[in-house]
């Protein structure tokens, strides 16, 4: 019995259309499950055939996670392309508004919440109610460094981020017991768009890589393991843990 195999099981990833979201449907995809992609982006149906090869089962559903509605359309519309089952949610998507904390809108708070936390609750009751019915389900969402620290001109990033690692657990504690695995991939600095600002600062590059043992930023390929794993049965005794993969940045 291959622990890993993911064959016939049906999965959701948001944010997938580039990034961390995208390696993580490759690692879905090359361990067999069938996979629907929802992202704001265009990019979503290019990323889709780009991705697809025979014997792949892979889907694009363009959505925006900002509007509850909306959300709650291209949720509907990825489970039925998927036959009214979900075995596997993965909550990849998030944007990042920076400032200083005095200067910090509440437009750009309010925008990165909605995305980051409460789309993440939202997908997952959703997800749950289907997957309770089954008896059977993984959750996995995207914690970060700043679940664990503070940060800097990022606050309402680090507040969601905090809260997905809450969330993560609350949620592991009603429904361990019944069949779902909830928990969190905590990504250290990963070279995306998302830290673009970071890469392009000098000084603060040069900290962050002088504290982190492996010596490089993360790629979206080094999320590929964890995410199939969560979402295999090698995981059935996992609950509500919030995993760094962070090239040991944590330790340091």
């Amino acid at each position: 019995m291959n622990l890993f195999d993911l064959s016939e099981k049906k999965a959701v990833v948001t944010g997938a259309a580039a990034g961390l979201g995208r390696g993580i449907v490759e690692g879905l995809l090359e361990a067999g499950a069938e996979v629907i992609i929802i992202d704001i982006s265009e990019k979503v149906n290019a990323t889709v055939k780009e991705l697809s090869q025979d014997g792949v089962k892979i889907h694009a559903v363009q959505g925006d996670l900002s509007d509850r509605g909306k959300l709650k359309e291209a949720f509907d519309k990825a489970v039925k392309l998927l036959g009214g089952n979900i075995d596997i949610l993965i909550n990849c998507a998030g944007i990042q508004r920076r400032n200083k904390c005095e200067e910090f809108t509440l437009e750009d708070w309010d925008a990165v919440v909605e995305v980051n936390l409460s789309s993440v609750f939202i997908l997952s009751q959703l997800a749950g109610r289907i997957m309770l019915k089954q008896g059977k389900g993984k959750i996995i969402n995207m914690a970060s460094m700043l679940s664990f620290f503070g940060g800097y001109t990022v606050p309402a990033y680090a507040a969601a981020k905090g809260g997905v690692a809450q969330l993560t657990k609350a949620l592991s504690n009603e429904w361990a017991g019944k069949g779902i695995n909830v928990n969190a991939i905590a990504p250290g600095y990963m070279d995306t768009s998302m830290n673009t600002a970071l890469i392009n600062d000098a000084n603060r590059n040069r900290e962050i890589l002088n504290r982190i043992p492996a010596g490089r930023w993360g790629l979206p390929t080094d999320v590929k393991g964890i995410a199939v794993f969560l979402a295999s049965s090698a995981s059935d005794y996992i609950d509500g843990a919030i995993i760094p993969v962070d090239g040991g940045y944590l330790s340091r």
